[in-house]
């Protein structure tokens, strides 16, 4: 769902004044900025946010985690019968893939 275009544009000035708070010798130009200093600000939200969605999820036991071989975490889907239902009717499906 896009946002209204002011909505959009303030959120733009955030991340390219979020940019100059955290690189405050930087200066390029406008494809610079569009290129680099809004896709780092971008990427740092969208980390953010991801890593709130699935620490709510493990919370919600929705998905567990896993320390993996080369000790990273993995996430994956809890696959019990009720949960993987749950989950089905939290998104709106009701049939098998």
């Amino acid at each position: 769902m896009r946002q209204n275009p002011i909505e959009e544009k303030r959120e733009a000035s955030q991340y390219i004044l979020a940019y100059l708070l955290d690189n405050p010798d930087a200066g390029d130009t406008f494809d610079g900025i569009v290129e680099w200093w809004l896709l780092s600000q971008r990427i740092k939200f969208e980390t953010r946010i991801v890593s709130e969605a699935v620490n709510k999820l493990v919370a919600d036991n929705l998905i567990v985690e896993h320390q993996g071989s080369d000790s990273r975490v993995i996430y994956k889907i809890n696959r019990t019968r009720e949960n993987i239902q749950n989950i089905r009717t939290m998104l709106g499906k009701t049939e098998s893939p």
